[in-house]
C-alpha cells in the first residue's frame, strides 16, 4: 500500500523524505512509522511487501530504502542485490532481525548504507541512520559527477585535437592561429568549422563555415562538409566549382531541407600580395594591413572589414546558386582574420540591445593591434573584449582563423 504524502512543511522545517520500506510483515511497517514520527523524521512511506513488488515501486523520487532480509543468508544478499540494482540514488539501509556481523558486512560491501538490528535500534537511531544513508549518498553521486565530468573534459580534449584540423601549412612566413569554442554545454563540437590548406604551387586556401542549429547532428554535417572541402581542394578544386560540389554534398548529408550553412572561403596567392575572395551568406573577414616591423609591433597599421558587396547565398538555400568572387590586395605584411558569427552577435554593451556587428568588432581589433597585440594575444583579446561587452560568456559557437604573413 502507499500512504497519502504528507504536506509540505514550513521554510525552514526538514524535507519530507520519500521512503520506500520492504517488508512481510506489516507490524515492521507499524514499528517502523512509529518510530520514525516519535524521532520527529517527516516521512512519506511507500510500502512493498517483497523485493519483486519494491523493485516496481521504487522511483526516481525515492531517497531511501529500508529493506528486511530474510530466508537463507545467500537468498537474503541476492534480494540485497536485486534491490541495489534498481535504486538508483536512493540510500539502502538494512533492518533486519537477524544479528550476524559478517552478514552485515557482506551487506555494506554490496552496496548498502547502513545495516541495523531490530532489536538493537529505536526511533532516533533509525532517524539518524536514514538522514546519514541519505547524505552519504548525495555525496557518492556528487563525487561520481565529479568524476565523470573530469573524465569527459579529458576525453573531450582528446577527440578535439583529433577532429578538429591541422593546418597544412609548409610556408615559413605565414603564422596561423585559431580560437574555437562551442556554445553548447560540455559540447566536443559545434556547427562551426574552419579548414588552412597549402596546396602544390604555393596558393594557401583557407575556409570558415557555420552550420545552421547547435545539436550534435549540426556538428557531425560540420565536420562531414570540412573533410569534403579539403578532399575537393587537395584534389585540384577551387571557386565556385568547389562550392557548388559543396552545396550538392550539403544536400545530400543534411537531417532537414531547412539546415543551410554559410562560409567565407579565401584563396591567398603563392606571391602573398593578393587574394581571392568567396562568401556565401557569411559576414567577411578583417584585414590587419601595415608595413614592416612597424605592422608587427601594432602601430602604423589599419583594421578594415573586407568588402562584402559580392556575395552568395549560403549552402543549401537556393539550388544552382552562383557566388561571385572579390579580389583583395593584401600587401607586403598582413594578417587576414577569419570568423563566425558568433564572435559578433553579442550585446554592445551600452545598455541597449543593440548586437556588436561588424562596425564593433573592427573597433575592437583596432584598439588590440594600436596595444600591439598580434597572434594568439589578438585573439584572446578580442574574445575577451566581446565577452566583457555582452556582459556574459557567449552562447553561440565561436570560430575564429587568424593568418598573418611577415
Amino acid at each position: 500500500m502507499t500512504t497519502p504524502r504528507r504536506p509540505a512543511l514550513p521554510p525552514g522545517q526538514p524535507e519530507t523524505v520519500e521512503l520506500l520500506a520492504v517488508f512481510g510483515d506489516p507490524a515492521d511497517v507499524l514499528m517502523v512509522e512509529k518510530m520514525l514520527t516519535e524521532a520527529g523524521l517527516d516521512v512519506a512511506l511507500t510500502v512493498a511487501a517483497s523485493v519483486d513488488e519494491a523493485r516496481r515501486k521504487v522511483s526516481r523520487r525515492t531517497q531511501c530504502i529500508l529493506i528486511d532480509l530474510s530466508g537463507p543468508e545467500d537468498d537474503r544478499l541476492t534480494g540485497l542485490r536485486r534491490m541495489l540494482a534498481v535504486s538508483g540514488t536512493a540510500a539502502v539501509i538494512v533492518l533486519t532481525g537477524v544479528d550476524d556481523v559478517t552478514l552485515g558486512v557482506r551487506a555494506v560491501a554490496a552496496g548498502a548504507e547502513d545495516y541495523l538490528v531490530k532489536r538493537e535500534i529505536d526511533g532516533p537511531l533509525l532517524a539518524r541512520a536514514v538522514r546519514y544513508g541519505i547524505e552519504r549518498r548525495r555525496a557518492d553521486e556528487s563525487e561520481r559527477r565529479l568524476v565523470e565530468a573530469r573524465l569527459m573534459a579529458a576525453e573531450n580534449a582528446r577527440l578535439e585535437r583529433g577532429l578538429l584540423p591541422v593546418p597544412l601549412i609548409d610556408d615559413p612566413s605565414l603564422s596561423h592561429h585559431t580560437r574555437y569554442r562551442p556554445g553548447r554545454s560540455r559540447a566536443l563540437l559545434g556547427g562551426d568549422f574552419y579548414d588552412t590548406v597549402q596546396t602544390e604551387g604555393g596558393a594557401v586556401h583557407l575556409m570558415i563555415a557555420d552550420v545552421s542549429g547547435h545539436g550534435p547532428d549540426e556538428a557531425a554535417l560540420g565536420v562531414q562538409l570540412r573533410m569534403a572541402w579539403r578532399t575537393l581542394v587537395l584534389a585540384g578544386h577551387t571557386g565556385e566549382q568547389l562550392l557548388g560540389t559543396l552545396d550538392t554534398v550539403l544536400g545530400h548529408e543534411r537531417r532537414s531541407d531547412e539546415t543551410f550553412t554559410t562560409l567565407c572561403m579565401v584563396t591567398v596567392a603563392p606571391s602573398r600580395r593578393t587574394a581571392r575572395m568567396y562568401l556565401a551568406g557569411h559576414p567577411a573577414p578583417l584585414l590587419f594591413s601595415g608595413s614592416g616591423p612597424e605592422a608587427d609591433s601594432g602601430s602604423g597599421g589599419r583594421v578594415m572589414a573586407l568588402p562584402d558587396y559580392a556575395h552568395g547565398p549560403a549552402l543549401g538555400l537556393v539550388p544552382d546558386a552562383d557566388w561571385p568572387m572579390t579580389e583583395v590586395e593584401l600587401g607586403e605584411t598582413w594578417s587576414l582574420m577569419l570568423y563566425t558569427d558568433g564572435l559578433i552577435e553579442g550585446h554592445t554593451g551600452d545598455g541597449t540591445s543593440a548586437r556588436l556587428g561588424t562596425e564593433g568588432l573592427v573597433d575592437l581589433a583596432r584598439q588590440a593591434s594600436g596595444r600591439g597585440l598580434v597572434g594568439r594575444a589578438l585573439l584572446d583579446d578580442l574574445v575577451s573584449g566581446v565577452e566583457r561587452l555582452n556582459g556574459d560568456a557567449l552562447t553561440d559557437d565561436l570560430a575564429v582563423v587568424l593568418l598573418s604573413h611577415h
